[in-house]
């Protein structure tokens, strides 16, 4: 038989050379050779996982900081935007360009009309004086200058255009003297300062009214100024 069961396994012998084996100890490696503290602990320790390091990229800041040195590139007004790829149209709005409107011009006796009837003294004792109108001149509304004066009541302009020379005794297109006007319209001051400088309590209208029959009968002061016998 090739193998002998009835001996251990280490008194294997062949038939020719008796073998027993032995603890094998290799003459490279010993156990006082080897020190752990030969390799530096921060190399390597057998006794700790070797955890290995992973590449970590630094932190990314950006170039340009977006709340305050960033400039958008639309901030400045172009035409197109500095990218090749895209263009931006600015549509500018079209400047229109008004005329200014032509000076509308009246004459002096439109503007003169509407200076008695607004009672602007001083403005017509200007024109008076540079001898712009006449005041026999017979306006568009059929009144002379006086009739106007007496129809706004103020009898300080009535005695400023008598004063450069107005007729207490001109009439209007209908005949009607400015104490006609006075009477019909209920302005007793107006009326005895005209009847002081003679105006005619006689004089009739082309309806042939005379001032009197134009009295309101309601205007107690005016019925009695010419019942007393004062015209």
């Amino acid at each position: 038989m090739k193998y002998s069961y009835q001996y251990p396994v280490s008194q294997y012998t062949r038939s020719n050379t008796h073998y027993t084996p032995t603890h094998y100890t290799p003459s490279h490696y010993s156990s006082s050779s080897y020190s752990p503290g030969h390799y530096s602990s921060t190399k390597y320790s057998p006794t700790t996982h070797h955890t290995p390091s992973y590449y970590t990229p630094p932190a990314y800041t950006p170039a340009y900081k977006p709340t305050s040195t960033y400039t958008p590139v639309y901030s400045k007004v172009s035409r197109q935007s500095s990218s090749p790829r895209t263009s931006v149209t600015v549509q500018h709005t079209p400047t229109v360009t008004l005329k200014p409107a032509r000076a509308v011009r009246f004459t002096n006796d439109v503007v003169f009309q509407d200076l008695v009837r607004h009672s602007e003294l001083e403005q017509i004792g200007r024109f008076m004086r540079a001898r712009k109108v006449r005041l026999d001149t017979i306006f568009h509304s059929g009144m002379a200058a006086l009739h106007e004066a007496v129809l706004s009541g103020n009898l300080e302009c009535v005695k400023l255009l008598i004063k450069y020379g107005a007729d207490v005794h001109q009439r209007d297109e209908n005949g009607w003297t400015p104490l006609h006007m006075a009477c019909s319209d209920g302005y007793p001051e107006i009326a005895r300062y005209l009847l002081s400088l003679g105006a005619s309590t006689e004089a009739e209208n082309e309806n042939g009214e005379k001032p009197a029959d134009l009295i309101d009968p309601d205007c107690k002061e005016l019925l009695k100024l010419f019942e007393t016998g004062c015209v």
